[in-house]
């Protein structure tokens, strides 16, 4: 494997943040430069004694950029790391290479207070995500009064407008997570996002666990919230026919590296890589007019080393137009794309 050198490691007002919208703004709002996060793999003495360096890269070198009020969507197989990106954006996981940059400025390998409260995360499991022993009033209230972010005469006041926004009751206040159903702990996780009155709300598949039914609610509640106060949105998802409905621009990551960014309707339209290409392709189609064709990488490469993906695909029907072309390192790695997609 190839030896990679590791890398070195304003209190908010009392009303919740709202206003325009300003996607396309010159400088982004939160931008990830040549970043990359590696894990050692296998027995670290064994390969200090064989001098390697045994790394799986997680995200390899990636660029992106959100701008001011956007909503981008990060779509991708599992295990391409879009989750491993999201909690190096939000600081949660330390970066081995590159620079996170927000409004401006390049964020510290150890963060401010103030600067984890301005990027919050939504996780993929609500419950999980949840003290259960704790009730949703002493949930908010901790944050509230850690971070003092109102007066503690206030607290109670303002977890019930958090709870509000999110479409529950002051009632809510006093019930235990398990009380809940799997969307309305979706919603309590979103109010304890919202909290601290973030700038950038990172959404990791905050809707996969729920029941289809379900789904939309929370959809519908992302996009009001986007629209009230202003928040600029990475949503994490596998869903593509959700990331058309919310979203105003798509970065596909694929082992680790963005391999195509786009505007949301330009990439559904003419996707350009092969693997975006299989993505689309392999949407469920219910009518029998529809394309039926089923695209899936071949044997998938190691992480740790340069990935030499093949594509195969094959026909569910005599009706199908022509399959994607071979993927080849050779031609097709490393993806030529712009940062912004735009």
């Amino acid at each position: 494997m190839t030896a990679v050198p590791a890398g070195p490691a304003v209190p908010a007002g009392p009303a919740v943040p709202a206003g325009p919208a300003v996607p396309g703004s010159a400088e982004p709002l939160l931008a990830a430069r040549g970043v990359s996060v590696y894990f050692p793999v296998g027995s670290q003495l064994a390969a200090r004694i064989r001098h390697e360096e045994r790394l799986l890269r997680a995200v390899d070198g990636v660029d992106l950029e959100i701008g001011h009020g956007e909503v981008l969507a990060l779509v991708g197989e599992s295990g391409s790391g879009k989750s491993t990106l999201a909690l190096a954006l939000a600081g949660l996981r330390p970066v081995d290479r590159g620079e996170i940059r927000f409004d401006g400025r390049a964020l510290p390998a150890n963060r401010s207070r103030a600067d984890r409260r301005r990027i919050q995360m939504v996780f993929q499991d609500p419950y999980s995500s949840l003290n259960p022993r704790l009730t949703v009033g002493g949930m908010l209230g901790e944050l509230l009064r850690v971070h003092h972010v109102v007066p503690r005469s206030q607290v109670k006041a303002f977890s019930t407008e958090l709870l509000t926004l999110v479409g529950l009751g002051e009632s809510d206040l006093s019930a235990y997570p398990r009380q809940f159903s799997g969307g309305q702990r979706q919603r309590v996780a979103i109010a304890r996002a919202l909290a601290l009155r973030p700038d950038v709300l990172v959404a990791d598949e905050p809707v996969s666990a729920l029941d289809v039914s379900v789904q939309a609610t929370i959809l519908n509640l992302l996009r009001d919230l986007r629209g009230e106060l202003g928040l600029t949105l990475l949503l994490i998802s596998h869903n593509l026919a959700v990331v058309r409905h919310l979203c105003d621009r798509v970065a596909v990551m694929y082992l680790g590296r963005i391999v195509e960014m786009a505007p949301t309707e330009q990439l559904f339209s003419a996707p350009r890589h092969p693997y975006t290409q299989g993505l689309l392709a392999a949407i469920p189609r219910l009518t029998d007019s529809a394309v039926t064709r089923r695209a899936r990488c071949g044997s998938r490469p190691g992480a740790g080393s340069a990935p030499a993906a093949r594509w195969r695909s094959r026909a569910a029907s005599r009706r199908t137009r022509p399959c994607p072309p071979r993927l080849t390192t050779r031609d097709t790695w490393p993806p030529a794309t712009s940062p912004s997609g735009r």
